[in-house]
């Protein structure tokens, strides 16, 4: 498919390995890491029901192509290799990849803001252009304890139900992608917002003054801009992976490894 009419995924697993390392790149860079923990799994092309994951213990700036696990939905090794998986962790990852079969790639982060703005009762509000591309597009899961239970999976899968974004309440965010870049996307643009709506809300606060949202209608009629790719509007990271791509290879192009 073109980036026009949708999302191309890697048709190999070699290719999926370099795109993923990418991703646990950019995520560290742009801060919304965790030291080890929080996880992106990605479908390994040609086996369903194996994906790609960090091996735990190592840092989001540190993970490479080749140091990648390979799972199944139970969280077990399908092929050996030196490093751990933090197999309680993946209990989220595989609560989405098995109810959604289009979530190629599940990301989990507990990022700053968005883990501020999961604590919000409003949640995420329409403040900003970046904000209106979630309007009522966001699904809610509150807070059961660390996920470590496997009986939390069905609640999980529910709360999220065809969104791509789930905000966990008092915990952090999940994106679903069809591609690795459209997770990326949908979690920079998701802890963009939440920036800066804590910014508003901040001198707001400090001035004294109300926040202004734009009416219902004009937040709905952005937010299906958006999610229909009306105008010349692409595929979230159709247009962008490719630049985030140079960015990591002129910072450390080690990822390829």
């Amino acid at each position: 498919m073109s980036a026009a009419t949708g999302p191309v995924y890697p048709q190999s697993e070699a290719e999926l390995r370099v795109q993923l390392a990418a991703c646990y790149r950019l995520v560290a860079h742009f801060g919304m890491d965790d030291l080890i923990y929080n996880h992106i799994s990605a479908r390994v092309p040609g086996a369903e029901e194996h994906f790609l994951i960090n091996p735990y213990g190592m840092f989001f700036r540190e993970i490479t192509a080749s140091s990648l696990v390979k799972i199944d939905l139970e969280g077990n090794q399908v092929e050996a290799t030196n490093y751990e998986v933090n197999r309680a962790g993946f209990v989220i990852h595989a609560a989405v990849h098995r109810a959604r079969p289009d979530a190629r790639c599940v990301l989990h982060t507990h990022s700053d803001a968005a883990t501020a703005v999961s604590a919000l009762q409003s949640g995420l509000l329409p403040l900003s252009q970046f904000a209106m591309h979630f309007y009522n597009r966001v699904g809610l899961h509150d807070y059961e304890g660390v996920v470590l239970d496997t009986g939390e999976q069905a609640r999980l899968a529910a709360n999220l139900g065809s969104y791509r974004v789930l905000l966990l309440r008092n915990h952090g965010v999940m994106t679903v992608g069809q591609t690795v870049p459209e997770a990326f996307m949908l979690v920079y643009y998701f802890e963009r917002a939440a920036r800066i709506q804590l910014a508003a809300q901040a001198a707001a606060a400090a001035r004294g003054e109300a926040l202004h949202l734009p009416p219902p209608e004009v937040c709905e009629h952005t937010a299906r801009q958006f999610t229909e790719l009306q105008g010349d509007i692409r595929w979230p990271g159709s247009r962008e992976w490719p630049g985030f791509v140079r960015l990591l290879d002129d910072l450390d192009p080690s990822y390829r490894d």
